[in-house]
């Protein structure tokens, strides 16, 4: 079918990109009848703009003027056919799209499906700064999709997914749906930890979820395969700013080159000092906040950061770019970057032992694992901590 996105665009160049447009289609299908003036207050868009596209789409009989702006049968065929409506659950995106924090039926279904598959994925590799999210707060990012448009027939992109977060988004995706269908959405997953891949693919196919999983360490040039590919993308770097920018470039080079896509990057709250950088390296990216949300995400045994973090809406602009070149020898984890040795104490047999990322055991996790050699026990105290 003729892309009359792509057509209008070409006539009308807006500076917010043209997913505005298709977003304006999006609109009208779910509130046919919507006057000029609701339409440009819901997307942010001067009327005249607003009034400038919908004349394209009625000169190409996608739209008419009726007690409002309705979709022609051609228009509802482009939007159900070519952008991946069809069949979807109308009044459960709306409740979605309009309440998308409230505990919706649909939702509290969700999380009581993800219930399982949360308490069964792998232990947390804290070397490279995993931390595992809550089932809510993987839903909330889930929902975020919906919210700015980023779902339905959408590429989406996953910077390392510890979180799962392809997953919540799989799960709302087959809720959405009436039917079983062969979604127009894709959802991939770059991950340098196995485990994870290995996890999030058994899931994919035992649901039958549109998500493939690749091995990518994000220090190396990214493939130009995954290069320009996708239309948003989620992230949650390392909480050091080599890291997020490291996490960032590589997401930037992956997203289509056009202006208004959306990054939705999980960080810890920090110093105003430490977000002050982080704002800068947001500008030398070309990248623009669109919307912080305090206390968004929550985690499992994140103590060090509170179990709370932020969500920071990221858009693109016709000037963004990567900050990080080809490949990056640096250093990119916490760890690395402040290495510490921790002394622990056996609770019941009093043996010390060293964890660190010079020691033995690197992690308490492994050292868990591997339990006391004295007395088989998992449960130790953390008596001391210097940094090396």
């Amino acid at each position: 079918m003729f892309n009359y996105i792509e057509e209008v665009n070409k006539n009308i160049k807006i500076e917010e990109g043209k997913n505005v447009i298709e977003n304006i289609l999006i609109n009208i299908y779910f509130k046919e009848g919507i006057s000029t003036k609701e339409l440009g207050r819901n997307m942010l868009l001067p009327i005249p703009i607003v009034a400038a596209i919908k004349k394209e789409f009625i000169k190409r009989k996608i739209l008419i003027q009726d007690r409002g702006i309705r979709l022609t049968s051609e228009g509802k065929a482009f939007i159900e056919d070519e952008l991946g409506f069809k069949n979807i659950n109308k009044n459960l995106y709306i409740k979605l799209l309009t309440e998308p924090w409230k505990d919706h039926k649909e939702i509290i279904e969700i999380r009581e499906e993800l219930n399982i598959i949360f308490k069964n994925r792998p232990q947390v590799d804290v070397t490279i700064d995993q931390s595992k999210c809550s089932i809510d707060t993987a839903i909330k990012r889930a929902v975020l999709c919906i919210k700015n448009h980023t779902l339905i027939g959408k590429k989406i992109l996953c910077i390392g997914d510890d979180d799962l977060v392809s997953i919540a988004i799989g799960f709302l995706l087959r809720k959405l749906y009436k039917t079983s269908i062969k979604y127009k959405t894709s959802i991939t997953v770059m991950d340098i930890d196995k485990r994870i891949i290995n996890y999030i693919n058994n899931i994919a196919i035992e649901e039958n979820l549109p998500i493939k999983c690749e091995y990518i360490d994000f220090r190396k040039e990214l493939s130009k395969d995954f290069k320009k590919q996708f239309d948003c993308f989620f992230t949650d770097p390392p909480y050091t700013l080599e890291g997020m920018n490291l996490f960032l470039s590589r997401g930037i080079e992956a997203l289509n080159d056009e202006s208004g896509l959306f990054i939705y990057l999980s960080y810890a709250h920090k110093s105003p000092d430490f977000e002050l950088d982080m704002q800068k390296n947001f500008l030398k990216m070309g990248l623009v906040v669109s919307e912080i949300i305090t206390r968004f995400n929550t985690y499992e045994g994140a103590e060090i950061i509170g179990n709370i973090g932020q969500m920071i809406i990221l858009k693109t602009t016709n000037n963004s770019k990567a900050l990080v070149g080809n490949s990056y020898e640096g250093a990119i984890y916490t760890g690395e970057l402040r290495a510490t040795a921790r002394l622990y104490k056996c609770k019941k047999c009093g043996e010390m032992l060293k964890v660190g990322s010079l020691e033995k055991f690197r992690t308490i996790e492994e050292l868990k694992l591997k339990r006391c050699s004295k007395c088989n026990s998992q449960v130790f105290e953390l008596i001391d901590k210097r940094s090396i």
